[in-house]
């Protein structure tokens, strides 16, 4: 299995930006935000068995909150949608 910062890493490549984690019902009030704002929305799971080194000052995000629950939240990843799909997306309105 793909760890945790090994799928950020790949996403960014990608062209996607981590912006946070959520449940319901600030998951679905993030996404319709963003793409109202014209980005793209990609939900991840959030992985189970994170190690917590965060705690101590390394990069990332601090996990332990989450143990038990991972299965209630998503990871919310965004992107600016191409130019052709924003023009398709607007004359549907």
């Amino acid at each position: 299995m793909i760890g945790d910062k090994s799928l950020v890493s790949i996403l960014e490549k990608q062209g996607w930006t981590m912006r946070f984690i959520a449940g319901e019902p600030r998951l679905s009030e993030a996404v319709e935000m963003y793409r109202d704002s014209g980005f793209e929305v990609l939900l991840e799971p959030l992985p189970k068995g994170t190690p917590c080194d965060d705690c101590a000052g390394e990069e990332g995000e601090c996990r332990v909150c989450f143990e038990g629950f991972e299965e209630q939240y998503k990871m919310i990843f965004t992107r600016h949608l191409k130019d052709r799909e924003k023009e398709e997306k607007e004359g549907l309105f």
